[in-house]
């Protein structure tokens, strides 16, 4: 399982919000690109990159930030925020990044899932955005009465290959992860799922790699590293040498 720094931006700042909610903004930095290149420095192998204002706003706003940082670092870099059509996944892979998440726009075009899956299919992932248990979307300032499992389900049937799970009501909380949520999803498909959401310590690492599910391949953090909550470089230790 992999460490995976969050770098959040509005208006292109590094900041990280409480469970969503973009009236509470913890602002870590001005300069995204030396933060990144910092988490690699200290052994990051992937970088998690989302632009909160495209998000909100449901286009890119910080596509040249996000684009600068995948140019300049030589690990690979996954974004998503505001992504609604395929020239912007296009215009992002283009641009360098490995990985695009999409999340609003399939629950609302199924059609749309099924085509950038054809042309990205490896370079795709789906953001499983759930608030008690239910699917979220636009921004996370929706709910749907969509349950997270039945669409982690579906996506598997549809040939998504990569889920991130963040609880919202969790996120930038400090309050641990959703173990029994994340263990459902795990429990229902096989692909690979990204954990996001609540990491505070060393002992949050522990708890999700004692779920012993190898296709439990990433944990992301953003809050905890940044307030040094967590130490990065102890939970890549204790990765590793989980195996």
């Amino acid at each position: 399982m992999d460490i995976i720094p969050a770098i959040d931006i509005i208006d292109g700042k590094v900041v990280r919000l409480l469970q969503g909610q973009f009236d509470k903004v913890s602002e870590y930095s001005h300069d995204p690109l030396s933060v990144a290149k910092q988490w690699i420095d200290k052994g990051a192998k992937l970088l998690h990159v989302v632009d909160l204002d495209g998000a909100r706003d449901g286009k890119l706003c910080n596509f040249d930030l996000i684009a600068s940082i995948a140019q300049s670092v030589d690990v690979p870099v996954q974004t998503g925020g505001g992504i609604r059509t395929e020239q912007d996944i296009k215009k992002y892979i283009d641009a360098g990044l490995s990985r695009v998440i999409v999340g609003t726009k399939i629950i609302d075009d199924k059609n749309f899932l099924k085509s950038i899956l054809a042309h990205w299919h490896d370079k795709i992932a789906i953001a499983l955005d759930c608030s008690n248990g239910m699917v979220a979307q636009r921004g996370w300032v929706e709910t749907t009465n969509i349950k997270a499992v039945d669409f982690a389900k579906e996506l598997e049937e549809a040939g998504v290959e990569c889920l991130i799970y963040t609880d919202i009501k969790k996120d930038g909380t400090l309050a641990g992860p959703n173990i029994e949520g994340l263990k459902e999803v795990l429990d229902a498909v096989k692909i690979s799922v990204i954990a996001s959401g609540g990491v505070s310590n060393i002992e949050d690492i522990k708890n999700l790699c004692s779920l012993n599910a190898p296709h439990l391949v990433g944990a992301i953090t953003g809050r905890a590293i940044y307030e040094e909550t967590l130490n990065f470089e102890e939970a890549l230790d204790l990765c590793s040498q989980k195996g």
